[in-house]
């Protein structure tokens, strides 16, 4: 038998800060708060033996996200799987800049391509009710992850559609397509550091330059667009210019590239004609 306190101590060494605390309180089905007020309290061996094996992991770089199962975005927590990106902070600036598009008394068709956890259309679909949120994946594992996360947090305007990028939208109109694609050169170095060394490639790499596949998104999604739709794609820090010249040549207007909270290039928008 060994106390918590104890075994959290000896756990931090050679650990991110916090990391112990959130591995033994995913261990025990625990709040980082009851581990700090339970700190005399002694655990089996069995918690013991989980919890190194969760910090073995870790230590060896495997996400804590894919560690615990899930990842809090937005107003929620989501269920993640090796076969999802998990989501980033700053990609719910994507989702303010469609909030800001959508207005909440209209029933509007919203499309998330490659959709991975849900968390993009969930937090769409949650702040618009009234929206019909259709998700699209090319990964059934990652649209099976996506339903979980919709049917946990009872949101029922989401529809999921297995396919690549703009392909299972074929025949429809939408008033809004956005989408957080991969957008990081094939050779690029970061591939191969941190988190990204244990998330799925395809969601990370596209092509030489990063930018394969939003030049497929873009040279399609005017057609699919009803008029005055709008399409919103999060892409690297230095692809603005590239983006905004991708969207002006695919006939795009009110063109334009939003920064984040850093004043960093994150998020570029156009709006076919109405």
């Amino acid at each position: 038998m060994a106390r918590i306190d104890s075994i959290l101590r000896e756990a931090r060494e050679g650990t991110q800060p916090g990391d112990a605390e959130l591995l033994l309180a995913h261990t025990l089905g625990r709040s980082r708060t009851w581990l700090y007020a339970h700190g005399d309290e002694d655990l089996d061996q069995v918690a013991v033996q989980r919890f190194s094996l969760l910090l073995e992991r870790r230590r060896a770089g495997e996400p804590i996200a894919y560690l615990t199962g899930q990842r809090g975005f937005w107003r929620f927590d989501l269920r993640v799987t090796p076969a999802t990106l998990i989501p980033r902070a700053e990609t719910e600036l994507l989702v303010e800049q469609a909030l800001d598009r959508l207005p909440h008394e209209k029933a509007l068709r919203v499309v998330d391509l490659g959709t991975g956890s849900g968390a993009v259309a969930l937090a769409v679909a949650m702040e618009r009710p009234l929206a019909r949120v259709i998700a699209t994946d090319a990964s059934a594992s990652a649209l099976d992850v996506a339903a979980g996360n919709a049917r946990t947090l009872g949101l029922e305007n989401v529809e999921f559609r297995h396919g690549d990028w703009l392909k299972p939208l074929a025949g429809d109109r939408f008033d809004m397509i956005l989408s957080n694609p991969p957008y990081i050169a094939e050779e690029d170095a970061h591939l191969a550091q941190g988190d990204l060394r244990f998330e799925p490639r395809s969601a990370l790499a596209a092509g030489a330059d990063g930018l394969d596949d939003i030049r497929s998104i873009v040279g399609g999604a005017p057609a699919l667009l009803a008029p005055g739709g709008w399409l919103l794609l999060e892409h690297g820090l230095e692809q603005g210019s590239a983006v905004r010249a991708l969207m002006l040549q695919a006939g795009l207007r009110e063109v334009e590239t939003v920064v984040d909270l850093e004043q960093r290039d994150r998020v570029s928008v156009g709006r076919v004609a109405e």
